[in-house]
């Protein structure tokens, strides 16, 4: 332990020297007292201690005084988080859900190594080497990480198959599986695409320029970029996005902070799309490099911003690597927009918790669902940079057009009925049963967006479930608010199942009013 504490100082002290930063090791110092207290405890101590449980919780104490997004994360986490912004992971390639304590298929990745292979929708995996993961209660994590493993390593699958009377198996060389950060494009109207990015990760810029090569094929000459609930990612992957927009040399942001120099980021003038109407689509869950691309849009009146106020991180997080694999994400600077403003919403430090409830805050406050309910002092408003138009900051970005939350569509029948998973069980088994018969009367996912309608056996099954569960409607008009949510989002699901998540999403945007009212902004 005491080799690792001295290796991690060692990599800090050659950070601090490239940031020009002096450190104090005198028998006063800081730093100093606290390896003191550290090693004290560790050998001291009248009962035994877990010196790496120790020095994590030391490293939490401190970063929870600070900023609500300085962390410290542990190898097993920076691993589960970096993997999504990496944009892949190594094992067998699929899509899977849970049905009935079984792994069931959801869709093999095109030209994954269990396609390879011949693995198809609809199979269960049962057995991982010849070991049981079926009917056993094994949890999901167990599952996958039998599953998951090094690139070029084998595994072997037992696999059951519907019509199929022997159990099959299949010998898997695991590889690299891509994660996409682009989770639909299609054209939603002639003319008008519509792209949706999850999060900004390693490849989301090389996904994003194939999305709109692909949609400008197919005659695109205005663009929805849908930005809800993205969370954020890799700033320079927000910076690359913006690039594709803006015009030569326009500012896309720039950050600045108190031992970090301002830097700006500029657009190249090689952009894609340059030219052509763009509508951003935001809520209160868009965040960080999702505000950086929304607000350069926004501040060069490069397209309007429909939906709700962003969720307001102006923070910069440095990652700082520790010799165990783990790591610190501490906050060095502030980004501002290309018209100054600095988007991050008020906080008191060491206060998490509240920080963390201000999204449900707004939602009693009225925000969500009145625009009247939004008020900016006069010091927060700002001027776009070639309209003049009034925009704010200090806290989130407001759209140009606010679209209210419709709280009356998700009653709490539907929330109760998919927190115990059973519409997305009963989902699944519809799916299973009916594959065949949905791929020959429905041959490509148009005919079915036009022709096909939930069955009210699958409505009565999910609601017999629920009632089995105690789940039932307190009376008939919320059963009535209920229903047809319910089945938009079992065509939207059904049809994920059969294609891909670009097809659920164009199911579901025919209902979104966020996205109504860019279609409406982009035809006026």
């Amino acid at each position: 332990m005491r080799k690792m504490i001295c290796a991690a100082m060692l990599s800090l002290y050659s950070l601090l020297a490239s940031a020009q930063v002096s450190v104090n090791m005198g028998e006063d110092s800081p730093l100093r007292k606290l390896q003191m207290a550290e090693i004290a405890t560790a050998n001291l101590y009248v009962d035994s201690v877990d010196e790496q449980k120790l020095v994590e919780d030391a490293i939490r104490g401190m970063l929870e005084k600070l900023d609500p997004h300085s962390q410290y994360s542990t190898p097993k986490e920076v691993k589960q988080m970096n993997e999504p912004l990496q944009g892949n992971f190594e094992g067998i390639g699929v899509q899977f859900n849970m049905i009935d304590d079984t792994l069931m298929v959801i869709q093999p990745v095109t030209n994954g190594p269990s396609e390879k292979v011949g693995i198809v929708a609809g199979d269960r995996i049962v057995s991982v080497n010849d070991t049981a993961i079926a009917g056993v209660k094994m949890s999901k994590e167990e599952i996958m990480r039998r599953l998951r493993g090094p690139k070029g390593t084998k595994v072997r699958l037992g696999v059951v198959r519907s019509g199929i009377k022997d159990r099959l198996t299949f010998t898997v060389v695991r590889d690299k599986i891509p994660v996409k950060s682009v989770d639909a494009v299609y054209m939603i109207r002639p003319e008008v695409g519509y792209i949706r990015i999850g999060n900004f990760g390693a490849t989301t810029h090389g996904e994003f320029v194939d999305a709109l090569e692909r949609l400008r094929r197919q005659g695109m000459s205005s663009l929805v970029l849908d930005l809800q609930e993205n969370g954020g990612g890799y700033l320079q992957a927000a910076v690359a996005i913006a690039n594709e927009l803006l015009q030569q040399d326009q500012l896309i942001v720039y950050t600045k902070g108190r031992r970090v120099p301002r830097q700006e980021y500029r657009a190249h003038g090689d952009g894609r799309f340059m030219d052509g109407k763009v509508v951003v689509l935001v809520d209160e869950y868009t965040a960080s490099a999702a505000e950086i691309v929304t607000g350069a849009v926004q501040d060069h009146d490069r397209g309007f911003v429909v939906g709700r106020r962003t969720f307001g991180k102006g923070l910069v997080q440095r990652p700082i690597d520790l010799p165990d694999g783990s790591m610190i994400r501490l906050t060095i600077a502030h980004y501002f927009t290309p018209s100054g403003r600095c988007i991050q919403k008020p906080y008191e430090k060491g206060k998490q918790r509240e920080y963390q409830m201000d999204v449900v805050n707004r939602l009693k406050h009225g925000e969500l669902t009145n625009q009247d309910s939004i008020h900016f002092a006069d010091s927060l408003k700002f001027k776009t940079l070639h309209q003049g138009r009034t925009v704010y900051g200090g806290g989130g970005i407001m759209p140009d057009y606010f679209v209210p939350l419709d709280t009356t569509r998700y009653t709490p029948l539907h929330r109760q009925l998919a927190a115990k998973s059973i519409v997305i069980q009963q989902n699944l088994r519809y799916v299973d049963s009916h594959r065949k018969q949905l791929k020959k009367q429905y041959p490509d996912f148009n005919t079915f967006k036009a022709q096909f309608d939930v069955p009210q056996q699958l409505v009565d099954d999910i609601l017999a479930q629920g009632r089995k569960q105690k789940i039932e409607p307190k009376d008939d008009q919320e059963l009535q608010c209920t229903l047809p949510y319910l089945r938009l989002q079992l065509k939207a699901l059904i049809a994920r199942d059969l294609w891909d998540m670009s097809e659920y999403f164009s199911i579901f945007n025919e209902e979104s009013a966020i996205v109504m009212k860019a279609l409406e902004v982009i035809k006026n």
